[in-house]
Parts: structure tokens; sequence; C-alpha cells
């Protein structure tokens, strides 16, 4: 392959992702969404120029990439924890970071040997993240209500983890079999460098047609103009708001096929109404509306005081405490049992005293 193919093709990757990069900073899309979205464009750049050697001589070798290029995969991973999982960032999502980091330099100061163990390490720490990653698309594929968003989980960024999978498996073989010429079809050979130049190209593509369903806050819209179509969602809006009243939501392990069949509609349109007219992004935070409200009446009753938090969130469908407690915090910024202590403590305050 030509000598001036390698830099070619990661420059255009480059390009592309200081494209994407610019265009979700001109978004209404939250600060979180914004810095993540640089900090994943950043850090594949400096990946992508840290692993040609071309580029890196062209450069002057411009160390600081090899420390920001260590943090691609975790940046990968905490962008899909933001455009997927809906729920804002916690401090402890910074200790793969922690890890990768110290892990990567010591494979460029090491000897040969060590060097070898902490790039085992490295790749190890990288695929369990990349894992992960592929686990949280798949996992709220069905109950996600926007349809940008599903189709980005069902394609391409599933593709680019598998090929963040496949990018650490070809490593390992580098290692055990280095006269294989496996490197070639890693990110610092030309032919790994232009499969994800092209998968970097098809996202952007997808992330810049749907980038307001995906970073912009939800909102509600309009009924429909179509007067017939307007009637059918009234009417299925009524459905909805029946099985809201009748509690159906406490049902553990509820889905959102199993609501469109009850409420005899098709899936496609449930998930639009939910979404569109109720501002809803996913299932899951439909359900835990009626949930947290009924929660929170339980918990600020004292004649529920003795009922334990456990027992409240299996009664409102939760399979287990952890769920419960991360959508309650979510919702109100504080956990069940400090909210239920500080509403008991307003209502009647001779209950602080006497406990």
């Amino acid at each position: 392959m030509s000598p001036l193919i390698d830099p070619l093709i990661r420059g255009l990757a480059i390009g592309g992702l200081a494209a994407f990069t610019l265009a979700v900073a001109r978004s209404r899309a939250e600060p979180q969404a914004k810095w993540i979205t640089a900090l994943l464009g950043l850090s594949v750049s400096c990946w992508l120029i840290s692993e040609s050697a071309s580029m890196w001589a062209a450069l002057g070798r411009v160390w600081l990439c090899l420390p920001v290029g260590f943090l691609a995969s975790w940046a990968f991973w905490l962008f899909v924890q933001r455009v997927f999982e809906d729920r804002p960032l916690r401090p402890w999502v910074f200790a793969p970071a922690v890890v990768l980091l110290p892990v990567g330099l010591a494979t460029t100061v090491l000897p040969p040997r060590e060097a070898n163990l902490s790039g085992a390490a490295f790749n190890a720490i990288s695929g369990v993240l990349a894992i992960h990653g592929a686990f949280v698309i798949a996992q709220g594929w069905r109950g996600d209500l926007v349809e940008g968003r599903r189709r980005a989980r069902a394609t391409l960024l599933g593709l680019i983890t598998l090929f963040i999978i496949l990018e650490v498996v070809m490593s390992f073989a580098a290692k055990l079999d280095p006269a294989g010429g496996w490197l070639r079809f890693g990110v610092n050979g030309s032919y790994g460098a232009g499969v994800l130049a092209v998968l970097i190209f098809a996202t952007v593509a997808v992330f810049l047609e749907t980038r307001a369903t995906l970073f912009d806050a939800p909102r509600r819209t309009e009924a429909a103009a179509d007067a017939r179509a307007e009637a059918a969602e009234r009417q299925l809006l009524q459905k909805l708001d029946g099985f809201v009243a009748a509690e159906g939501w406490r049902r553990e392990g509820l889905t959102i096929g199993d609501l469109a069949a009850e409420l005899e509609t098709p899936e496609h349109r449930l998930r639009r109404l939910i979404n569109n007219r109720l501002g809803h992004r996913n299932f899951a935070d439909f359900l835990n509306a009626s949930r947290i409200a009924a929660a929170q009446a339980r918990l600020a009753d004292p004649g529920e005081a003795r009922t334990t938090v456990a027992a409240i969130a299996f009664d409102l469908g939760y399979g287990s405490l952890g769920p419960f407690n991360r959508a309650f915090r979510a919702a109100t910024g504080s956990t069940p049992t400090e909210w239920r202590s500080q509403a008991l403590s307003e209502a009647s305050p001779s209950l602080q005293k006497t406990g």
C-alpha cells in the first residue's frame, strides 16, 4: 500500500470526528454531552495518530497524544453511557480512566517483557469496557422510544463495539504469533485504520441526521395535524391514561411489547406516542414517572413509616432494590430513605423528636 494512503485515511477519519464534535458543540445538547463528545473525538484522533508511524513522525512526536489516545476506549464507553442511559454521569465513571492511563503509559517506559504484560492488561481492560458498552446498547434497545437512537443502537454503534473487541483480540493474536501479520488489521495498520474510518463516517452520518433526538432535551410535541391521525392518537392516549389510572405500571417485568399488546396497538405507534406526546425517551422512564410518584406518597405517609423501602419498591413493580434506588435518586436527587426522613420530619416534627 502506498505510504501516502495511510495518513490520508487517518486524516479523513480525524476530519469526520472533528465535524461531528463541532456539530454537537453547536447543538442544544447539554454541556455534559458536549464535553464527552469532544473527549471522544480527541482521544480517537490521538489514537489514530499515535498508532501510525508516518503520522507520528510527521507531526514531530506529539507526546500528549499518547496519554489522550490511551483513553479512547474509556471515552467511547463514557459516550455510550451518556447517550443511551439517559441519566447524569456519576463520579465513579472516571475509575476506568484512572486505571487505563497508568497501565497504558507503562507500556511505553517498561522493559519489553513487562511492557508486554502491561499491554495485555491494557487490552483486557479496553475489551471489558467494549463488552459492557455492547451490553448497554443491547439492553435498552427494546425500551428505547427515540427512533433515531434505536437505529444507532441496532447498527453503527454495535459495529464499532465489535471493532473494538476485534482490535483487542487481534492485538493478543499478534503477541502470540508476531509473524502472522495480524497488526495490519489493527488500528496501527492501514487496513484496520481504513475499516475504522468507514465506521467513523457512517456513525457521523447517522448522528448528524438524528442529532436533535439524540442530544437535545426531550420535548413534547403537539397533536398530529391530520384529523384522522390525531383522532387515532387521542384514542390511544386515552387507553394509555386508563392503563396508568388502573396502576398497570405496578407489574414487574412489564415491557413496551406487553403494553402494546394489551392496548391492541402496534409497538412503534406506542413508542412514538410516549416519546412525542409525553416526552419520555425510554419506557423505563415512562414507568418510573408513575412509580416514583406513588413511592413518594407512601414514603411521606406516617402510616407507612414501618413499611421497609424494599417492600415499597417490590410492591411498585421493581424486581430489586437497586433499580428503585437509582430511579428515585435520579428523580428526586436523594435516596428513598433520605427523602422519607425529610418528608416525615416536615409533616410531623414530633416524629423526629421521638425518633
